[in-house]
């Protein structure tokens, strides 16, 4: 999905609505993976989402917000998601 398509960039709540209307999903429940503390985590948690954050190596950088879980790369991440559906 492309940002410009929708007229929001992420954390905007609106591009999240977007993506889960997209893949016909609701947004409730759902896990937002991502790699951007502020555009995927923040978003998240502004929606009441859990997240995970993809670390690539770095620590996490923020103090005000927290990930549900941090998982060290994409494929973790998605493991870690389906296996806490629900």
């Amino acid at each position: 999905m492309v940002s410009d398509t929708i007229g929001h960039k992420k954390p905007e709540p609106e591009i999240f609505h977007a993506a889960a209307a997209t893949v016909g999903l609701p947004l409730p429940g759902a896990w937002v993976i991502g790699d951007a503390p502020h555009a995927d985590i923040a978003g998240a948690e502004a929606l009441g989402l859990r997240s995970v954050w993809v670390t690539e190596g770095r620590p996490w950088p923020q103090n005000s917000f927290q990930p549900t879980h941090i998982a060290k790369d994409v494929a973790s991440a998605i493991n870690h998601a389906a296996r806490n559906q629900g």
